[in-house]
């Protein structure tokens, strides 16, 4: 009678726990939309037609005062969002991990930021100012939420579940991503067909991307629910009331007890800092070096998106296989064979563009879902949202060195082919860092149990 009463109890927390685990999937779907319609696609070259309406005769704007080339407002707005999402995250992921209430900190983050999307619909005429604040706001909001939300990923998956549960959230933001660029597109080329001009075409997709995320996060937070911290039990941090930057420096100094974590948090920062730049350079290198047309770049990101689905739920069954940080350092091979590829790539010649992007897509999601879930092993337990913080501002807020490294190096030689292999360098010393992590080690040392593949 126990045992059965044993196994009712564990059949009922494996179903609860797939419940969760369904739920946060959708969080991806949500808000993997604004990354791809509104980011990577039709806000920069819109609110950059904007900020050139409203530029003076030498085409500068002058927010607050403070004189602007029209052509820079966009990368300058994206500057700031980053800025302001590294000051709050450390902040609220000390107040989630303290107060065990991530659900309200992931439902404000989350509406505030679609709020923001949606109302880019009002971004027309010479309202740059309306985009850049819009911008800044949803940015930082998405930073801050995706560090909530990647938090949970210990708490709702054991250790011999996270890489395929990891790979299957980033499987779902591809998913959605894809399906509503589709939709976007379509709109965007047929808007003659529709009765509206352009403008209307771009402002309806970026408002559509806010509505989606708004909606779809209903979802996850209906699934999702909040562990309370036992009563008693300290937080570690200096309080979820410390300024950004010093509960950062707080964050730091604790990291400093692991330097395992760390040094896996380092490695990530370089191959990742390669990865965001190949990923936003691509378009660059695709009309500048090999003449492709705005249309070909737009099918390349979308059959990136495609592929990008199969590829991180492929390389999470490798995982299985190899372990997640074998299956890593096999991508990192992958990406560099990518751009030595991307070196020769002819110009004119959108196939061999298009079979590029391919390889992009099908490496692009496994890199990012395997070390999210392995730094996952990596979080002393209670400090979830605190040490995602750490990883999301190093996803996001340190990728500055590649395309630093790619203008200077366009700079110096002029060529865009020559900057396009220099970032080889970040993968090479990625994939040298990465296999100097113990990571049993690591996990040990972090106080979580060590599955039996990683």
């Amino acid at each position: 009678m126990g045992t059965d009463t044993v196994r009712t109890d564990e059949a009922d927390e494996a179903a609860g726990r797939r419940r969760e685990q369904r739920g946060w999937y959708f969080y991806d779907w949500a808000c993997s939309v604004y990354s791809t319609s509104v980011l990577t696609v039709f806000l920069g070259p819109y609110l950059t037609e904007v900020a050139k309406s409203a530029a003076d005769p030498d085409g500068y704007v002058h927010p607050l005062g403070i004189p602007v080339r029209a052509g820079s407002f966009f990368a300058y707005s994206v500057s700031l969002s980053v800025i302001l999402a590294v000051v709050i995250m450390p902040l609220v992921g000390a107040a989630a991990d303290r107060t065990g209430r991530k659900k309200p900190l992931l439902a404000a983050t989350a509406y505030v930021g679609a709020a923001a999307t949606a109302g880019m619909f009002f971004l027309d005429g010479d309202r740059y100012l309306l985009g850049g604040l819009l911008l800044i706001v949803a940015n930082a909001a998405q930073s801050v939420a995706m560090m909530l939300y990647n938090s949970y990923l210990p708490q709702i998956a054991p250790p011999e579940e996270r890489d395929a549960v990891s790979s299957r959230g980033w499987a779902f933001g591809y998913a959605a991503g894809s399906l509503v660029l589709v939709a976007n597109l379509i709109l965007f080329t047929a808007h003659d067909s529709f009765g509206i001009s352009e403008g209307m075409a771009v402002r309806i997709c970026l408002a559509s991307a806010g509505l989606w995320w708004g909606a779809f996060t209903l979802i996850p937070l209906k699934r999702l629910r909040d562990r309370r911290r036992p009563a008693g039990e300290s937080a570690g941090a200096e309080g979820a009331t410390s300024p950004g930057l010093r509960q950062l420096a707080a964050t730091v100094r604790d990291m400093r007890r692991h330097p395992l974590t760390l040094s896996f948090l380092l490695a990530y920062l370089v191959y990742n800092d390669g990865i965001q730049t190949v990923i936003s350079q691509a378009s660059v290198y695709g009309s500048e070096e090999l003449d492709l047309e705005q249309s070909t770049l737009i099918v390349a990101v979308l059959l990136v998106q495609v592929l990008a689905v199969g590829g991180a739920l492929g390389m999470g069954r490798l995982s299985r296989r190899y372990g997640a940080k074998r299956t890593i350092l096999g991508s990192l091979v992958a990406w560099t064979l990518i751009l030595a590829a991307g070196y020769f790539l002819p110009a004119s010649a959108p196939l061999w563009f298009f079979v590029l992007a391919s390889g992009i897509g099908l490496v692009l999601g496994g890199s990012q879902a395997l070390s999210r879930s392995l730094f996952s092993h990596l979080v002393p337990p209670g400090k979830e949202a605190e040490y995602f913080a750490a990883y999301e501002m190093s996803d996001r807020g340190m990728s500055w060195l590649g395309p630093l490294l790619f203008g200077v190096t366009y700079q110096l030689t002029g060529s865009y082919r020559d900057a396009i292999i220099s970032l080889v360098a970040f993968f090479v010393l990625g994939f040298a860092l990465l296999t100097r992590v113990p990571v049993r080690r690591a996990i040990n040392d972090a106080g979580n149990p060590v599955p039996d593949r990683i």
